[in-house]
């Protein structure tokens, strides 16, 4: 899935959350000073801030397929290795990191197996590699009301439930599969306080994502519908969303 999409727009869509995900996931991966890390799928660098928080941007890398991203993570975290490439083929030799993330990004790899694999291939033995994916499946990402109005508007809606990892247990199968091992699970959240419905809707109409792509290719009269849908199945403002997300983790 390709983000060709400018960094705020990626910040009002998804950054909140991201954020805070980011510690969470850290602590799973087990981060501390002395280590050298890299972040697959970086974004416009959600979780590159906190690695660079714990470690200094000299022990951060970082990775994206998005020239947009790429752009922004280097702006925001001078000193950090930002280099536009996919999750399938890392420019790095073997094991040469402590730990690699991949923060929502395992559903968006055109292969889970193969991008697990290659952040295996570029993390030390006995190394951590860990990822998060939301529970798109059970229908508690920020994006499940959005998606739940779709498929009620439109029996032909593709929504993101059925993409890899997006259930509860399918990260560790992935890991799995690619040859990661002493597999553990997580469950991480976060939740983003929401002023007006509009605060909330907006974003949706940015382009960002299978839901960004699904808005935009819609005509007027359908994206209105499911704008009124989606009011109605939220809560009235002000409101708070609280999301989850599948972890894992395990040693290359």
């Amino acid at each position: 899935m390709s983000f060709d999409v400018a960094a705020d727009a990626y910040d009002r869509f998804m950054g909140r959350y991201s954020v805070q995900l980011a510690p969470g996931l850290a602590d799973l991966g087990g981060v501390h000073p002395g280590q050298s890390v890299l972040d697959v799928g970086c974004g416009p660098g959600a979780l590159t801030a906190e690695l660079v928080r714990r470690l200094g941007p000299d022990a951060v890398a970082a990775v994206d397929p998005s020239e947009s991203f790429v752009a922004a993570a280097s702006a925001r975290h001078p000193g950090v290795d930002v280099r536009l490439a996919s999750a399938e083929d890392l420019p790095y030799p073997d094991g040469v990191f402590d730990a690699t993330f991949a923060q929502l990004v395992v559903h968006f790899m055109s292969d889970p197996v193969a991008g697990l694999s290659e952040m295996a291939r570029v993390t030390r033995a006995d190394g951590v590699v860990a990822a998060c994916v939301w529970d798109l499946a059970g229908g508690r990402a920020p994006i499940s009301p959005f998606w739940r109005a779709a498929r009620e508007l439109d029996c032909h809606a593709e929504d993101e439930s059925g993409l890899a990892g997006a259930r509860a247990g399918q990260l560790s199968e992935l890991f799995e599969a690619a040859g990661l091992r002493r597999l553990e699970e997580a469950e991480l959240s976060a939740s983003v306080d929401y002023s007006s419905f509009e605060e909330w809707w907006g974003p949706f109409t940015l382009g960002v994502g299978p839901a960004g792509a699904y808005a935009r290719a819609l005509e007027e009269a359908e994206l209105s519908a499911l704008r009124e849908r989606c009011r109605e199945l939220l809560p009235e403002a002000p409101f708070t969303l609280q999301a989850f997300a599948w972890a894992a983790r395990g040693l290359a």
